[in-house]
């Protein structure tokens, strides 16, 4: 799983051959969880709230690059790293 950022101990990655909707995984701690891109949906798992608090305001800043990273992944490019959130 590629890894796009890391910031306050959050992991965001995205996989090479992963299903529409657009979306990326976030880890922290214990939970994992996958978010669309677009409105920030959470489609599995779950996230702490402070956790999913700071990945939802990064999610709004880096909106357009990940939709280029997703659209990357899906032509089995190179991902580009994206700033943490600080």
């Amino acid at each position: 799983m590629p890894e796009l950022s890391r910031f306050f101990g959050i992991i965001v990655a995205m996989y090479y051959n992963d299903h529409a909707p657009p979306h990326f995984h976030a880890k922290y701690g214990g939970g994992l969880a996958s978010i669309r891109i677009d409105n920030g949906e959470i489609l599995e798992g779950s996230l702490s709230p402070r956790a999913l608090r700071l990945v939802e305001e990064w999610r709004i800043l880096h909106q357009s690059e990940l939709f280029d990273d997703w659209q990357r992944a899906q032509a089995r490019q190179p991902l580009n790293r994206i700033e943490p959130l600080e």
